[in-house]
């Protein structure tokens, strides 16, 4: 028998800042970028009810951990929850146990971040944001930690919401944050643009880009959502956060390979091969980049790993006993 600690949203909510999970995640990246394993999603759908059960997973042996994060959507509950496990790497013992939807604009926030530290400019400040989520949210705090950011522009199609989003923003960043009336002047001269929506068809014009922009996308994670256009694909250096996602499920590549405008080679490298040094990400100043960032398990479990540590250190959480398979089917 071993203690699992579980840990509530309450539990990890305010654990950790914005810059500490961008820290944890590409640590996580950079250990992908050496080897570590990790796997795109995995998705079963059902359509009536109408739902979806998505999981991946990844293992960090630099740190010890490995992980898997399961959650649901829609079905009759019209609504989505999220489970993630974290064990041992070594032993294989079950750490923890998480509630995991309070984290997660905070995990996918941090691996947006790492593609723009990554990517961007290191002197970029004009951000141009479409979206005004919580995905959105957690993209910008967690951007903010890697940039100096001047200036802000949000578009959302509705405008209560990105003037809400603008206006929560503004007292909170050290910058120019304001609603745009359409994402074209979002795009416009901006060094970093985030995408953060559930299009299923492109929400800004490639040739909106000036050269020189970083664009990491972050909402396109099936065949059938794509937030980026066939010309941005095309002008783009392309680093997915993985090689294998960017033929399994990212959208808006399948759309560019489709219409012939790129081939498989036009995937420079993944996330963690530039964190790790293994692969060249931005070239030249003129270069446009893009950061597909459709979700996986590196970012999911190099938070956990970093929240079970500082859970564990705060005394947070409730320990559960879980038993070993060599005692569970013998009854031993």
């Amino acid at each position: 028998m071993t203690e699992t600690l579980f840990l509530t949203s309450d539990d990890v909510d305010g654990l950790a800042t914005p810059a500490e999970y961008v820290d944890a995640v590409r640590e996580g990246y950079r250990q992908r970028g050496t080897g570590a394993p990790a796997q795109p999603r995995s998705k079963l759908g059902r359509e009536d009810p109408a739902g979806m059960l998505t999981g991946y997973a990844a293992i960090f042996p630099d740190d010890g951990v490995m992980g898997a994060y399961t959650y649901t959507a829609g079905f009759g509950a019209e609504d989505a929850w999220f489970v993630l496990s974290l064990f041992d790497a070594d032993s294989g013992e079950p750490l923890a146990l998480f509630d995991g939807a309070s984290l997660n604009p905070f995990k996918t926030g941090a691996a947006g971040a790492v593609g723009v530290d990554a990517l961007a400019h290191e002197d970029a400040t004009t951000l141009g944001i479409v979206g005004s989520g919580a995905q959105a949210r957690g993209q910008l705090r967690a951007t903010a930690t890697v940039r100096d950011l001047t200036d802000v522009r949000v578009y959302s199609p509705t405008a209560e919401n990105r003037e809400a989003f603008a206006a929560d923003f503004a007292a909170d960043l050290e910058a120019d944050v304001r609603a745009v009336a359409s994402s074209a002047d979002a795009v416009a001269d901006a060094d970093i643009v985030i995408t953060a929506t559930r299009a299923s068809e492109p929400v800004f014009d490639g040739d909106d880009l000036e050269p020189g922009t970083h664009v990491t996308a972050m909402g396109q994670y099936g065949t059938d959502g794509r937030e980026l256009d066939t010309t941005t694909i095309e002008r783009a250096t392309y680093v997915p956060d993985l090689r294998e996602r960017a033929t399994h499920d990212a959208g808006a590549f399948l759309a560019a390979l489709e219409d012939g405008v790129v081939a498989e080679d036009h995937v420079r490298a993944e996330l963690g091969e530039v964190v790790a040094g293994v692969e060249p990400g931005r070239t030249s100043d003129g270069e446009i980049t893009v950061f597909d960032s459709g979700g996986t398990g590196i970012e999911t479990v190099a938070a956990a790993g970093m929240l079970y540590e500082r859970a564990r250190e705060a005394g947070l959480g409730t320990e559960l006993p879980f038993a070993p398979a060599s005692e569970a089917l013998t009854g031993d």
